[in-house]
């Protein structure tokens, strides 16, 4: 399995990277990946399918979707009507915490909302696209033009973006579409996967709990997500330990059999396909950035 993760440098000076207004088909769309930054998508135009670490949404023109680092996702553009849309990348410290007086503000309290709600699409009403719009414009003239003080002021164009974010989320029901030519037993399985890692997880079970074929089961889990069915469950299962890795003083023997690894060669291995470190060297940058 090749590494998923896209690569951005942490030692940038402006730890941000816009692509703006990027045409999306299904001869150019890339497979699923997933990074440790933040990831704000806006659909300018066009139609296609988005799958959010075990969630399908139906994309379309004025969504703004939230993606957390360390999650999977991945865009299917419909044939007919490919996906144009903005793209802002940012490392969580860029936007750290702030407080004036008493009262603490987090910019990054969005992200945390969409992921304890398994809801990471936003719809914007008219004026919301014009502002989101006009944002991303001046964002980009900042970093092409880099007058003094661009880094101040696309950081403050970001943040401008991230209060707007966290006062349109709304904590209600996730809005997730299953229509199209997903079928029920998809979704279903993401979900078991999701909340049995550390069960043994076989093909020919996931199959047998769908009531179809192995080969049928195998056949549309790639073609929906991008990924074989030991792929996925690989990366979910290191997404799960790079998390206990920063918010946990368990050790990495520890994180591996919690994760649903029966050695700790093979957590090893597969920690550095996917993430491309050592879990150690992991919680050690994890720390330092904390």
């Amino acid at each position: 399995m090749n590494p998923l993760r896209k690569h951005f440098d942490p030692d940038t000076s402006l730890p941000i990277e816009l692509v703006l207004r990027s045409t999306k088909n299904l001869q150019s769309e890339l497979p699923d990946h997933l990074h440790d930054w933040y990831e704000i998508i806006y659909v300018h135009s066009g139609a296609g399918t988005f799958f959010i670490n075990h969630t399908f949404y139906e994309m379309q023109a004025g969504d703004l979707y939230l993606i957390p680092g360390n999650t999977i996702h991945r865009t299917l553009p419909h044939s007919d009507e490919p996906i144009t849309s903005s793209a802002m990348f940012f490392s969580g410290q860029y936007v750290q915490t702030t407080a004036i007086g008493k009262d603490a503000y987090s910019f990054l309290r969005c992200f945390d909302m969409a992921k304890t709600g398994r809801n990471y699409r936003i719809e914007l009403l008219p004026a919301e696209r014009n502002r989101i719009e006009s944002i991303i414009d001046e964002m980009n003239k900042e970093l092409l033009l880099r007058q003094p003080g661009y880094s101040q002021a696309v950081l403050l164009l970001l943040q401008t973006v991230l209060l707007h974010t966290n006062r349109k989320m709304n904590p209600g029901e996730p809005k997730q579409q299953l229509g199209g030519s997903r079928p029920g037993w998809l979704q279903s399985a993401l979900n078991y996967i999701d909340a049995h890692l550390v069960e043994s997880l076989s093909l020919s079970a996931l199959a047998a709990r769908a009531a179809v074929s192995p080969s049928y089961f195998s056949r549309m889990f790639k073609q929906m997500t991008g990924l074989n069915v030991t792929e996925y469950i690989i990366a979910k299962r290191i997404m799960h330990a790079k998390e206990l890795l920063g918010d946990t003083d368990y050790t990495v023997a520890e994180i591996a059999s919690q994760c649903g690894f029966e050695s700790l060669p093979h957590f090893y291995r597969m920690f550095k396909k996917v993430a491309g470190s050592t879990p150690a060297h992991y919680k050690r940058v994890d720390d330092r950035t904390r």
